[in-house]
């Protein structure tokens, strides 16, 4: 569905998808890489439970809230991707706190 203009393989990243390891490009955000590999449900919404993905692109609309590296409610059109992140969908509202572990979060995403 997405396709990139200028396609390169320089500099490939590594990172983790809810267990499955994709490739993007240096400099791509979260939200580009998993657009490019054709991911287009990134969170579920806390009442119905109903798909949501990338909107804007540019940090308004709160669609792409995905849980990176174990801190849920993050934009993926906001952070870059790094060598070994982990990603995954966010289900429904994650609660942030001091404390934002599996047991404690139940809104985080988190694979069982």
């Amino acid at each position: 569905m997405f396709k990139r203009l200028k396609p390169t393989n320089e500099n490939p990243v590594e990172f983790d998808f809810e267990g499955r390891t994709l490739t993007a490009q240096a400099g791509d955000t979260v939200a580009a890489a998993l657009l490019g590999a054709d991911v287009t449900a990134f969170r579920s919404t806390p009442v119905n439970d109903r798909p949501r993905g990338p909107f804007c692109m540019m940090g308004v609309c709160f669609d792409c809230l995905m849980v990176i590296d174990g801190m849920p409610n993050t934009q993926a059109c906001q952070v870059t991707v790094t060598p070994g992140m982990k990603v995954a969908r966010q289900k429904g509202a994650a609660v942030i706190g001091p404390d934002n572990s599996p047991d404690n979060n139940p809104g985080d995403g988190a694979a069982s």
